[in-house]
């Protein structure tokens, strides 16, 4: 269930600068990245060969594909955010994402986000969001980025 409920721009205005919460962990399987790696025809062994990963990995296990962990930022955010009252969202852009580290399978986790940036085009909100997937136990995040989406509001 959502942390925040917003309903209009200016709900978001509200967090202008300012974190808007934080994600439940979710653990990454073998099983997600198998599909992720079928999904987009990406079966490097790195990814897909446990058996493989634990002689020659320097991880000794496999890793979850950096773009698998990205496409779970919609989950996350909908983990933090129900956005009601909107005619549509779109996907707008991903900016200075950096991966700091893998993430293997097993691990657990999360996203933290804030409110970057926040403006008004013609009554379709467009927001930029400060993402950091963060991993249990560990200091060095999975990535930190900033993704923008477009609210049209009813």
């Amino acid at each position: 269930m959502a942390q925040v409920i917003i309903k209009s721009y200016q709900d978001f205005e509200n967090y202008l600068g300012k974190e808007i919460g934080v994600s439940d962990y979710l653990e990454i399987t073998q099983e997600q990245v198998n599909q992720f790696a079928d999904a987009t025809l990406d079966h490097q062994w790195i990814h897909t060969d446990p058996e493989r990963a634990k002689v020659e990995s320097p991880f000794q296990t496999t890793i979850a594909h950096g773009y698998l962990t990205v496409s779970l930022l919609k989950h996350f955010w909908d983990d933090i955010v129900e956005v009601q009252n909107t005619k549509a969202v779109i996907n707008y852009g991903i900016d200075k994402f950096k991966f700091g580290e893998p993430v293997t399978v097993g691990s657990k986790v999360r996203v933290r986000v804030s409110l970057h940036s926040l403006s008004d085009l013609r009554g379709i909100s467009k927001l930029q969001l400060k993402v950091r997937m963060e991993i249990e136990d560990k200091k060095k995040p999975a990535f930190e980025g900033l993704v923008t989406f477009l609210y049209h509001f009813k």
